[in-house]
């Protein structure tokens, strides 16, 4: 129950926001969000759920412990807002129609799809090759900055809700108390917080915030190759396509490792295929954002989850979304009261992170979090210029400078921490050829924009072709550190 309602949350906040956003922000028919679009990326969440299930069942009798937890799966929150922003909405405005919009939409997602097929055989060598310190590094950073801090800003905006919920969780799952009626820790938070939530709307007439409740409507999803007539529409934004593609295989691998830390031992192609086959079936479906394992093993573990809550999260956000049922459960429950359960599972992951990497290694593990940093600072700055109706355009000096550099370390974040906790990893062992290696990529990545793109949304070019001379002098910067570690890695006599 405790992993279910955190795993089911998300996702139903997920599509919430992706309603929200196409309704509300870019103005496209509610009957076309709401029948087609969610309903087709719900799809892709419950095939996903359901096949980490079967891996989890499998796992067990494999192994013979009944302890097995299943890998949590999901809509994936990053691509959401780049799929929105730099796709859907882009293209409603430029052609104000919404059908085309949507059949680029699925398009793009389903290169995204075939890509992180691709990109799956090599996820065992990729955690054969990568030091433990630099995945779990990278994936402790996106826990703390983004899984657990963002949420803490809709715990502030109500704290009377928020800071309940929170406390009460943190008694039931890190202090190990007992909730009344031996009811979850997570589900005991969730009431405490929506029961103040009501209790001050009674009291004071007002719902503080709280979101309309839809009415259900059935909405079936079903196959489609109505994208084929937009590919022509949509060949210019593939470009957004391989580098979500490769971060989400590379959260994949991160989120195995993780996993493997914790005592399950999934295979790194199992875990990527799914999802790659998933996001072919959501965008097949209707749906326009692709799915991922999501980070958390660990936390759900910790939680007492085992192979189930990945079966009823997938049968709930599947079928909820086919009924229409989400809008009304997100309605009833305020962000406040389910925010402190990402908290939860965030310091829960970025503890792992430190804890299962070798002591010497903890450097490594700590500089993964500057891109990652770096990108939550972007995001929040970018909210707030558009908030005032400015934009980055809008500034000059060193403003513009600074706001500059900012894009670049924040652009590709999770494979640039992967980098540089691989990096130093390497120099703190002394294998200094590795870690030229890893600079040696660093830079060749810098040259088409994986990462360090100065594009806005970290959109990727060719090296021929640089959108401006920031990529070469950063690339050159990597080559000269590559090369004198490389010098330092000849045997001294």
């Amino acid at each position: 129950m405790n992993g279910f309602l955190g795993l089911a949350l998300d996702n139903t906040t997920q599509l919430v926001i992706l309603s929200g956003l196409l309704i509300g922000v870019f103005k496209f028919p509610p009957d076309l969000v709401l029948t087609r679009m969610v309903p087709g990326t719900a799809l892709g969440a419950l095939a996903g759920n359901l096949a980490y299930t079967w891996l989890a069942v499998r796992l067990q009798r494999a192994s013979g412990r009944d302890d097995v937890t299943a890998m949590p799966f999901g809509i994936d929150t990053p691509t959401l807002f780049a799929m929105v922003f730099g796709v859907l909405g882009p293209v409603m405005i430029a052609t104000g129609d919404p059908i085309l919009a949507w059949k680029v939409g699925m398009a793009t997602t389903l290169v995204i799809g075939v890509a992180k097929i691709a990109l799956a055989f090599a996820g065992d060598w990729v955690r054969r090759v990568v030091p433990r310190a630099a995945l779990l590094g990278s994936i402790g950073s996106v826990a703390v900055l983004l899984i657990a801090f963002l949420p803490s800003l809709k715990l502030f905006a109500d704290p009377l809700v928020g800071l309940v919920s929170l406390v009460v969780l943190f008694i039931a799952l890190f202090g190990r108390a007992r909730m009344p009626f031996g009811m979850p820790g997570a589900l005991a938070a969730v009431i405490a917080g929506t029961g103040v939530h009501w209790l001050r709307a009674w009291a004071t007439g007002s719902s503080h915030g709280l979101a309309t409740v839809g009415r259900p409507a059935l909405s079936i999803p079903w196959p489609t190759l109505a994208w084929i007539d937009a590919l022509p529409v949509a060949v210019p934004y593939f470009s957004i396509a391989l580098p979500f593609a490769l971060v989400t295989t590379v959260g994949g691998i991160d989120n195995t490792e993780s996993a493997a830390a914790a005592g399950d031992q999934y295979r790194t192609r199992d875990v990527l295929l799914t999802e790659a086959l998933a996001t072919c079936l959501a965008a097949f479906a209707g749906g326009v954002v692709q799915n991922t394992p999501y980070i958390g093993h660990p936390a759900y573990k910790a939680m007492g989850a085992r192979a189930g809550y990945t079966l009823a999260t997938g049968i709930v956000i599947g079928g909820g979304a086919a009924v229409g049922a989400l809008s009304v459960l997100v309605g009833i429950l305020p962000e406040a009261a389910v925010a402190p359960i990402l908290i939860f599972i965030g310091l829960e992951i970025a503890a792992q992170a430190f804890l299962a990497s070798p002591r010497e290694h903890g450097p490594a593990v700590a500089l993964t979090f500057v891109p990652v940093a770096a990108a939550v600072v972007s995001l929040e700055i970018g909210t707030f210029l558009g908030a005032v109706g400015r934009s980055a355009a809008d500034l000059s000096g060193d403003a513009a400078l600074a706001f500059a550099a900012l894009t670049m370390l924040a652009n590709g974040f999770i494979l640039s921490a992967v980098l540089w906790g691989s990096g130093l990893t390497a120099i703190i062992d002394r294998r200094f050829a590795a870690a030229a290696a890893v600079l040696a990529i660093a830079s060749v990545a810098s040259l088409c924009g994986l990462v360090h793109s100065p594009l806005p949304g970290g959109a990727l070019f060719w090296p021929w072709n640089l959108p401006s001379a920031a990529p070469a002098h950063v690339a050159g910067a990597y080559g000269v550190a590559a090369v004198l570690c490389w010098l330092l890695g000849f045997p001294r006599r």
